[in-house]
């Protein structure tokens, strides 16, 4: 009798570990799927801001360029001109052209053009420099 009450005595309770185990297991699974899965919409995201902001800058150099080309003919002009009337009436009072940075979006550049007092003066002032929709988002 002493014998069976020794092997009755002697179990393993290994359920509840083991249970807890896969558990944890499951749960280090879980967020490592999570994590990849956060990093690759991050990785996505990221390639689109570098694409619209690549796009954004090209679009100001050009809009940079064409100032600088309208600065060169408004100082031709100025130099060219007898007068402020003559000046306005070569030039206008201003300018404004529209450069696409994507299909949905524009910058559109606005300039005033100013008769110079002297020849450190400008020949324009920037009133609008601004990104333009030209399609509704959906």
């Amino acid at each position: 009798m002493n014998n069976s009450s020794r092997k009755k005595q002697f179990s393993m309770n290994i359920g509840s570990a083991s249970i807890l185990l896969v558990f944890v297991i499951l749960c280090l699974v879980s967020f490592a799927v999570l994590s990849i899965v956060s990093a690759n919409a991050d990785s996505k995201l990221s390639a689109r801001v570098l694409e619209r902001t690549t796009a954004y800058y090209a679009a100001c150099n050009q809009a940079e360029q064409s100032l600088a080309g309208m600065d060169k003919t408004l100082q031709r002009m100025y130099a060219s001109s007898d007068s402020e009337e003559a000046y306005f009436v070569a030039v206008g009072h201003g300018k404004s052209y529209v450069i696409p940075i994507s299909d949905l979006q524009t910058l559109q550049v606005t300039i005033e053009i100013l008769y110079p007092e002297s020849d450190e003066d400008t020949f324009y002032r920037i009133t609008a420099w601004q990104v333009l929709n030209t399609e509704e988002l959906q």
